[in-house]
């Protein structure tokens, strides 16, 4: 689904309970700028891994992600 910024600004909750259901899509002027999506999806991309045991989230710092990408 895509929103415009006003119309997402104005219906948060409403955005952020379909990104629960898939990527919600920002518009500004016609143009995509940016993208909601839940939280599971999102873990999902960046490789996040949660450890059930302590609820602790094991993620690469934004150094190790420069770092990676300086290749």
């Amino acid at each position: 689904m895509s929103w415009q910024v006003q119309d997402a600004k104005q219906r948060l909750s409403e955005v952020l309970r379909e990104a629960e259901n898939g990527p919600q899509v920002i518009t500004r002027h016609g143009k995509e700028i940016a993208v909601v999506v839940g939280i599971d999806l999102y873990y999902e991309l960046a490789g996040v891994r949660v450890d059930e045991g302590s609820n602790l989230l094991q993620a690469p710092t934004a150094d190790a992600v420069d770092d990676a990408g300086a290749g």
